[in-house]
């Protein structure tokens, strides 16, 4: 019998940085491919500061596609999560995600992938390709730019 691969995927560690720095740094899609660590990110506009849930962000991929990110989590300085999706259609079902939580000295951070929901089996390969190091090179990223004083 097979095990159902884990379809949650998560990176933790603590940044030296407050909270607001680097969760400036993740609610601002601007800024987003400057931390990328799956390489994916091209572009996205200015001025798309996420503030809320229910919000949405346009996203342009390395390859071209054009992404719509759909604000499902949000708490200022702590916690947030979208469902991409490509332009004008629902989301498939895999979310990004991040919890930061201040502890002595900085700032713990959580980024997360869970696929469990994707129901687009086409996406399925692309999905299992994002590793747990992948995350923390997002999170390692981060901590480069907030640590190096480069949040603008």
């Amino acid at each position: 019998m097979s095990q159902e691969p884990q379809r949650l995927v998560t990176a933790t560690r603590e940044i030296v940085a407050p909270a607001a720095a680097i969760f400036e740094l993740i609610a601002d899609p601007a800024q987003q491919p400057r931390w990328d660590g799956n390489d994916n990110l091209d572009q996205a506009a200015s001025g798309q500061r996420v503030r809320a849930v229910g919000d949405v962000f346009v996203m342009r991929n390395r390859n071209g596609g054009v992404r719509e990110n759909h604000v499902v989590d949000f708490a200022e300085g702590s916690a947030i999560a979208w469902l991409p999706a490509p332009q004008g259609e629902t989301p498939p079902g895999h979310l990004w995600g991040w919890q930061l939580e201040p502890v002595d000295g900085g700032t713990r951070v959580t980024h997360l992938y869970d696929y469990s929901r994707l129901y687009d089996e086409k996406r399925l390969p692309k999905a299992q390709a994002v590793t747990a190091q992948k995350l923390l090179a997002s999170i390692d990223r981060l901590a480069a730019l907030v640590e190096e004083g480069a949040v603008s």
